[in-house]
């Protein structure tokens, strides 16, 4: 009998002036870019911190914490890898994931395949069990001012 466990992550960072945005391991020009101790992908975050609670593993600070000068600008699929090895190591694999990813601009449809295809890759899953949603906040609060971008993720695990 399979046993199921359901994880919930999120990620937000400020923007600040840049050159590029990376989602999900795609690189997208843009004016601003995520000001962070990693390279930045807010969604590529999000989810790994869902893998980690599904299993009450913590969370991405506690693997790679910002005080660690060794994982400055570290490409964030290898976070997201580190997650699924964990939970590889309880006997569990990823299902699927849904994700919603919240920014003003820039438009994030033209990236969307290959941002699901980035993500199932370091998921180690078919392009099928990933989901990859874009909004906006309706120009409210920090993000909708253009000053952060936020992701969320839910993910689903099988031993």
């Amino acid at each position: 009998m399979s046993e199921y466990r359901i994880g919930y992550g999120e990620d937000i960072h400020r923007l600040g002036k840049g050159d590029h945005l990376t989602l999900c391991g795609v690189v997208i020009p843009f004016s601003k870019q995520a000001i962070a101790h990693s390279d930045g992908d807010c969604p590529f975050h999000a989810v790994a911190d869902a893998l980690l609670g599904a299993l009450a593993l913590g969370d991405i600070g506690d693997f790679f914490p910002p005080s660690d000068p060794t994982t400055k600008g570290i490409d964030s699929s290898l976070i997201v890898k580190k997650a699924v090895a964990l939970i590889s190591e309880k006997g569990y694999r990823v299902v699927n994931v849904d994700m919603t990813i919240i920014l003003e601009e820039p438009r994030l449809s033209p990236y969307k395949k290959e941002m699901r295809e980035n993500l199932a890759r370091a998921l180690g899953i078919d392009v099928g069990g990933v989901s990859v949603k874009a909004g906006t906040n309706e120009k409210l609060d920090a993000i909708g001012k253009g000053e952060a971008i936020k992701a969320v993720a839910i993910v689903l695990v099988e031993k």
